[in-house]
């Protein structure tokens, strides 16, 4: 897949304005500051498309791009801000938690990790919050030109161990090399066709 066409569509900040037209969705969510908006932009061809935060975790809003007026990419909050209370809902809570569970054109989450890090407590919790409501994800380990090449399946490895999950459901990626683009829009072009065979 060749991303020709991405524009900026809304933002929203809460609940009642998240929208549910039907368009295909791919979400990105992490950590502030591991790296989603450099990669939405590596993704789209596009140096400033998705602007990042000056102050991570400052950003709360949910911002919707179109992309190739077929799909499209939404940029989530991070979650770096939140404190995390004894049941661990403030982390979910709001508009972040309220979209996952809500949209009906979500296709997948990319959850975004930086691979020189062993997964945070917030990040197990986000892998067992889309685990416990079975919502389709994939882990993109952010930053692997921050690593040895000969390191980055070794970090591969310890988030899979971390987070319990198969290597198989990482893609290791880098905004400043391309490393893991192809792969990341070949994932996304397959279940596009995958959604246009069931229709």
């Amino acid at each position: 897949m060749i991303i020709k066409k991405a524009v900026y569509k809304t933002s929203v900040t809460s609940i009642d304005k998240i929208l549910n037209d039907g368009v295909p969705e791919f979400a990105f969510v992490g950590r502030s500051n591991v790296g989603k908006s450099s990669l939405i932009n590596s993704l789209c061809n596009q140096k400033s498309l998705a602007k990042a935060s000056a102050t991570p975790g400052k950003t709360r809003m949910i911002n919707y791009f179109d992309i190739n007026d077929s799909f499209r990419f939404v940029d989530l909050p991070g979650y770096g801000y939140a404190k995390v209370g004894k049941t661990h809902l403030d982390v979910w809570s709001g508009v972040l938690g309220e979209y996952l569970k809500q949209s009906i054109s979500l296709v997948t989450i990319f959850v975004l990790m930086d691979i020189r890090h062993t997964p945070s407590e917030q990040d197990r919790q986000m892998i067992d919050f889309l685990v416990y409501n079975q919502l389709p994800f994939m882990v993109i380990a952010t930053k692997t030109d921050k690593l040895a090449k000969s390191k980055v399946f070794a970090g591969v490895k310890a988030i899979a161990s971390a987070l319990k999950i198969r290597t198989e459901m990482i893609l290791p990626s880098s905004s400043e090399t391309g490393q893991g683009k192809d792969k990341i829009l070949n994932y996304i072009e397959n279940k596009l066709e995958e959604l246009n065979e069931q229709d």
